[in-house]
């Protein structure tokens, strides 16, 4: 079971993130935002590609669900961090903060990844 403070603490942790309020939510942005907080601390969004959020839900329902609309479409997908170890989401934080990298960023941090 994951928490909002596994969130923020998993997210700071990522090289260059900085957060800051956005609307009713935290946000989590390198060169664009990747995550998103709710108020609650229930659940967050994260920025998929917008393929990969259909495996994802398929294979963990309960985990993450897409955002309703245009905002699903472009990759955004809600998690349910309850549901999700801290590995997982972990995973899940590192692949949307890889999308939201500079191009300079993208390939050094892909790198260090092997």
């Amino acid at each position: 079971m994951s928490s909002a403070a596994d969130l923020i603490e998993l997210a700071m942790a990522l090289n260059g993130t900085v957060s800051a309020p956005h609307f009713d939510r935290t946000a989590f942005k390198v060169a664009r935002i990747y995550a998103t907080l709710a108020a609650d601390g229930l659940t967050a969004n994260l920025k998929l590609s917008p393929d990969e959020p259909e495996l994802k839900c398929l294979t963990a329902p309960e985990a993450f669900r897409p955002v309703p609309n245009a905002w699903g479409s472009q990759g955004w997908t809600t998690v349910t961090l309850a549901a999700l170890s801290r590995d997982e989401l972990e995973a899940a934080l590192r692949l949307a903060w890889q999308h939201a990298l500079p191009q300079k960023g993208r390939s050094r941090a892909r790198k260090r990844e092997r």
